[in-house]
């Protein structure tokens, strides 16, 4: 089932600023609340649809990949909410409960109550490992078609059998408050907890070769579906394949960036695939029948008599989809006619005898039409 459009979602333009979609958001949070719609059971999916697609507009570098490539530059192997499975509410409260700690902005009011005071559900900051980036090289016959990599990567795990109890400088909070004087007055500042790092937690039981946070390195597997159509130099982002979070807490993402491995005769443009094909002077004049490559195979093409050099042929569909839309692209194929350097004396002697002849006469064929005409004919 495709998923709706992460700006219907918040009800917003595509030009909206940063913060009307913060605005949109704690809105649609609001309306959608679980703890506001306990009789309607739909209410948790909405706002857990809501917080998927904050979690992208909000970020100015998903949002970027997003309005480029749609779901399948920001998704990777899932998403937040109700569509990725990767996120559930403890997840929302602890990544964006804080935007709803004030009353400005989008009538949040008393909505922080819902969130502990802003510091997650039940009070402690979850602590979110941080993110791991591998590159992936593919070929031009994988990214035709998709592929399934399994990528090793070396990330950090919390070890078992460690203990943790709740910090006591912040009470678990994950943060400190403190007031400072100046000359406007007392104000209130918030900084992370410096004893537990944000955590709320601190380590009572270190398991055996694990760091001052009970976790240590360990390689592990990882198996991603790449889309079909994915493009040099993009990312894909898998979530909750990262390093997990100090003191049991929520995983990073793998950010997966795609690098596309150079064929020995296609030259990729965009969806269309680019081939120059050189015939000798004979085929270009007689014509024949060619085998010319393509993407993981080969198609046999037809030469007309007196084809020139600067024709281009082209092969529907035989370039690569887009990620986020259907069809394909073509297979481009420019023609050039190769000039021999070495000729024989018997060679010379044909060709003495043909040059004088009308039919060796040059033609400019674009004298008729304009170049520009039949550019715009091909690709019509």
């Amino acid at each position: 089932m495709a998923k709706k459009d992460y700006y219907e979602i918040l009800s917003v333009e595509r030009s909206a600023s940063e913060g009307e979609i913060k605005k949109a958001y704690r809105k649609v949070a609001l309306k959608y609340h679980p703890d506001r719609n306990q009789d309607d059971p739909s209410a948790e999916d909405k706002f857990k649809e809501a917080a998927e697609a904050y979690e992208v507009l909000g970020n100015a570098d998903k949002k970027a990949k997003y309005d480029r490539f749609g779901h399948a530059g920001v998704d990777g192997q899932g998403g937040y909410g109700g569509h990725g499975g990767g996120m559930n509410m403890e997840d929302i409260f602890s990544n964006f409960g804080d935007i709803f700690g004030g009353g400005g902005g989008g009538g949040g009011g008393d909505f922080g109550s819902f969130f502990g005071g802003g510091g997650g559900r039940g009070g402690r900051r979850v602590q979110k490992g941080t993110n791991l980036r591998v590159k992936v090289k593919l070929t031009l016959e994988e990214i035709d078609a998709g592929v399934e990599k399994k990528l090793k990567i070396n990330k950090l795990v919390n070890v078992a059998g460690g203990s943790y109890s709740t910090c006591s400088t912040c009470g678990g909070n994950g943060s400190v408050r403190r007031l400072t004087n100046t000359i406007l007055g007392q104000m209130q500042t918030t900084t992370t907890c410096p004893t537990c790092n944000g955590s709320g937690q601190s380590i009572d039981k270190r398991p055996p070769g694990s760091d001052e946070n009970g976790q240590k390195r360990e390689e592990r597997v990882v198996s991603i579906n790449i889309p079909a159509g994915v493009e040099d130099g993009m990312q894909l982002q898998v979530r909750g394949e990262g390093n997990e979070g100090p003191m049991n807490g929520m995983a990073g993402d793998l950010i997966v960036l795609i690098e596309e491995l150079p064929h020995e005769s296609l030259v990729r443009d965009g969806q269309n695939i680019l081939y120059k094909l050189t015939l000798n002077f004979a085929d270009a004049a007689l014509g024949t029948a060619i085998e010319v490559p393509t993407i993981g195979s080969k198609a046999k093409i037809k030469i007309a008599e007196g084809t020139q050099s600067g024709k281009v042929l082209r092969l529907k569909g035989k370039g690569l989809p887009a990620v986020n839309a259907y069809g394909k692209g073509d297979q481009l194929i420019y023609v050039t006619v190769y000039t021999p350097k070495q000729l024989s004396k018997e060679e010379k002697a044909s060709l003495q005898k043909m040059k004088s002849s009308e039919n060796f006469a040059p033609v400019d064929e674009k004298s008729d039409r304009g170049f520009f005409e039949n550019v715009k004919d091909f690709f019509n």
